[in-house]
């Protein structure tokens, strides 16, 4: 699909070259978005909400109002769970030692998650254990449209291993702080799918905290709902580890998707690479990537490069896609990124139309082929096939 995307940024730097991820003519510009991220668990540290603010210069306020309004509930989604023998899923307090070292949401939105959402659900796997088939955390919101305040931290032990799939559907107003804590030479894949009714909302602080040697994998799947917002942010606690953040969003008339992401590189000799897709059906579709990448003077040895791919279905459809990527020392293995949007290749389509393939089917196609590098992340086969029937019934209902 690259000859029909227009590259907005493609920037690469190695070891001894750039500092900076924005070069300009007349010398260094801002990124946009700030290198040192503000964290707090209490909402009124943060600023309102409004489209003078980075972090919500893309959302759509008025639809998310009934989130930013902070009004308490206890409402919960119906939970339904597969957990493989050795791992406990539990209830905990929020002042637990465990709930308490999660990463801090990044923006007023997370923070009144964390203070308005209780307890916390807890996936605890042990240290040395690895689970081969996949913990299933499926949550669902009825016809009531509940407003639904949540946290969910994911505990991986020293050594173990895991497959964690939080899957959504129905119909909720959902915020949440959602952290995986992935202890040293440990290794977790978090693949989240929002699979709502239209008329759902959902926010989500996906915080990340990697040990020494560990490996973290998070695929994040956008389909339904009105509104999904995704903030992603990985801090890395010890040398050797590594982070992959794929993303796949397909965006219909009326639907708002969003990733904002912030990957801290803090110490030596740490691997980064992140891939995000976005389909935009429909001339209200919208969707928004940022990108934040930032490798502090300590982190020697960095490996980052972030890959954003928009795919334009329809006249009116905006993708906002914001790489940024800030080099605080020279002695780096290599960081990049690339940026690109644009529409259907029209020479695609001709040759399978010229093979009898209707046009319908063709569009099916070029979509499934577009998608399919982020669902080759997945692991499991029968979701990655599940997966790309979802995308093809959402383009043919459009």
């Amino acid at each position: 699909m690259t000859d029909s995307l227009t590259v907005i940024d493609d920037t690469r730097a190695t070891a001894g070259g750039p500092l900076t991820s924005r070069p300009h003519s007349h010398g260094l510009v801002p990124t946009g978005s700030p290198a040192e991220r503000f964290m707090s668990r209490t909402p009124d540290d943060f600023e309102e909400p409004s489209v003078r603010v980075e972090d919500w210069k893309f959302a759509p306020l008025r639809t998310l109002r009934p989130l930013l309004a902070g009004t308490p509930s206890d409402a919960q989604l119906r939970l339904d769970s597969t957990v493989p023998a050795g791992v406990e899923l539990l209830t905990v307090a929020a002042d637990d030692a465990v709930v308490q070292s999660v990463p801090q949401p990044t923006d007023r939105l997370g923070a009144l998650a964390w203070d308005l959402s209780g307890d916390a659900l807890v996936v605890r796997v042990p240290d040395g254990l690895e689970v081969a088939e996949p913990i299933l955390l499926e949550l669902a919101g009825d016809d009531t449209n509940p407003l639904v305040w949540n946290k969910i931290v994911i505990d991986l032990g020293v050594r173990s291993r895991a497959t964690v799939i939080i899957e959504y559907t129905g119909l909720a107003k959902y915020a949440a702080v959602t952290s995986a804590l992935v202890g040293d030479g440990a290794s977790l894949d978090l693949v989240q799918i929002q699979n709502w009714d239209t008329g759902s909302l959902h926010n989500d602080h996906v915080g990340a905290r990697l040990g020494a040697g560990s490996s973290y994998r998070h695929v994040s799947i956008s389909l339904g709902g009105t509104v999904a917002r995704l903030t992603p942010t990985v801090a890395f606690a010890g040398p050797g580890a590594k982070a992959e953040l794929v993303g796949l969003a397909f965006a219909g008339p009326g639907q708002y998707q969003e990733a904002r992401l912030y990957v801290d590189h803090s110490v030596p000799d740490c691997q980064s690479n992140v891939l995000y897709k976005t389909a935009l059906e429909g001339d209200t579709s919208r969707t928004a990537w940022v990108g934040d990448v930032r490798i502090r003077p300590a982190a020697t040895g960095t490996q980052t490069y972030e890959l954003n791919r928009n795919l334009l279905l329809a006249d009116g459809a905006r993708a906002d896609s914001v790489p940024n990527l800030e080099i605080e020392t020279g002695e780096i293995v290599s960081a990049g990124h690339a940026s690109a949007t644009g529409r259907f290749d029209d020479l695609q389509l001709f040759y399978l139309q010229s093979r009898g393939i209707p046009e319908v089917e063709a569009r099916k196609l070029v979509v499934r082929g577009f998608f399919v590098e982020v669902l080759n992340h997945i692991a499991l086969t029968s979701l990655r096939e599940r997966l790309l029937r979802d995308v093809e019934t959402r383009l043919g209902a459009s």
